[in-house]
């Protein structure tokens, strides 16, 4: 039996503990509440990172980065998959080491070619092959069987299109899904020489100093040589920037951009996986030329041009100069005359007819440009100092080509 005391001290017990659930419920609310916070602070963060990528790179497509599940309903998500290569792969095994065989290349080399130019890719392509490049080539003449007798012929990717320019077939067979095992793209024109020229070497360059997009130096005793940053200087490992106080364009220590710095030439751009992203949605579908792309690659290149474009001269190529679409195959008209031989007029009809295409289509992609930057509203230029400069360029002793 209970004396009453002991009933005292069970009601006490029970009021002590009690009070102290309730003394909880302060305590666990703050908590909850600062979770909530918490929550809601990191959702936006993650939202306003969001926007702000969107704004820093304006041609990455997001469709185009996400799995098509909400396309493809009829589909379990789990079957589909966002990343494919150009790797050629067997109809059957013939061992099980075969099956199990590991690929290892990394870096992709593409290149438009004719069969008159076989000479010349053969040479470019038996240096990356010793660096397990895949290699696909764009056959712009339709004469593919005249490859067959090369060792490594059979290896290679070969895709045929007559009469169609490197840029018409890297739109349509590089897209950046394809591509995106490969840690970089050189997209070359056939007629360079590469004997001053190792791909690994230059690989080494490249990452060593953060280049995203970048090109070989030119021999100075290349033909065709547009612009002086392509030049090799024989003093240095890899330049950004080029200084020219002559002549019609002038580059001085406050040019910030192409062609003066933060520039490659459109015959021989090596890109970062990154930087192809964005230069594949730079490349339009129906300009085939390219025309004028080069001056605006800077935009691709994941940051301040100036720093992440370069050219590499410590590893070096020779421009050719030779005709390729609508030409004849050889020498230009004005390398013939350099070298002293006669030029003839095969073919100058239709390369004159190509230039007048490629002008009309600079003068399209300007105004596409122009157009793009003046409606959209979010885009943000990431170097606002050149609009700037533009706006002054009258009153300038500089002259830039940015337009």
């Amino acid at each position: 039996m209970k004396t009453f005391t002991d009933k005292r001290r069970n009601a006490s017990s029970d009021g002590g503990n009690s009070g102290f659930k309730m003394k909880q419920l302060p305590f666990m609310g703050v908590i909850c509440s600062v979770t909530l916070y918490i929550v809601y602070r990191t959702t936006n963060y993650q939202y306003y990172e969001t926007q702000m990528e969107t704004k820093l790179h304006p041609f990455d497509s997001v469709e185009d980065n996400e799995l098509p599940s909400g396309k493809l309903k009829d589909l379990p998500r789990g079957i589909m998959h966002t990343h494919s290569d150009l790797e050629l792969r067997p109809q059957w095994r013939k061992s099980l080491r075969s099956a199990v065989k590991v690929n290892t290349n990394k870096n992709l080399l593409a290149m438009p070619v004719g069969i008159k130019q076989k000479e010349h890719v053969d040479d470019v392509v038996k240096k990356f092959r010793t660096e397990n490049f895949t290699i696909v080539l764009f056959h712009y003449d339709g004469k593919v069987d005249g490859w067959w007798d090369l060792d490594w012929c059979d290896k290679a990717i070969h895709i045929v299109a007559h009469n169609q320019t490197k840029w018409w077939f890297a739109k349509r067979f590089l897209h950046p899904d394809i591509v995106s095992t490969y840690d970089y793209i050189f997209l070359w024109d056939e007629d360079l020489g590469v004997e001053h020229f190792n791909p690994g070497r230059y690989l080494e360059i490249v990452k060593s100093e953060g280049l995203e997009i970048s090109q070989p130096a030119l021999d100075p005793n290349s033909t065709e040589i547009h612009h002086r940053i392509t030049i090799r200087s024989r003093m240095k490992k890899f330049h950004r920037r080029v200084y020219e106080l002559r002549g019609k364009t002038r580059c001085s220590n406050i040019s910030e951009g192409p062609p003066c710095s933060g520039f490659v030439e459109g015959m021989a751009p090596v890109f970062s996986r990154a930087a192809w992203r964005c230069a594949w949605h730079l490349i339009q579908n129906d300009l085939v030329h390219g025309w004028g792309m080069d001056m605006k690659l800077g935009y691709c290149a994941q940051g301040d041009r100036t720093k992440n474009v370069g050219v590499i001269d410590r590893e070096y190529i020779v421009h050719k100069g030779i005709q390729t679409l609508g030409g004849t195959g050889e020498l230009t008209k004005k390398t013939k005359k350099k070298r002293g031989t006669s030029s003839g007029s095969s073919g100058l009809d239709t390369r004159a007819e190509i230039r007048r295409q490629s002008t009309w289509e600079l003068k399209i992609f300007k105004e596409r440009w122009n157009q793009a930057v003046t409606q959209d509203k979010d885009w943000i230029d990431p170097f606002p100092r050149q609009q700037r400069r533009r706006k002054h360029k009258r009153q300038s002793k500089f002259v830039d080509l940015y337009d």
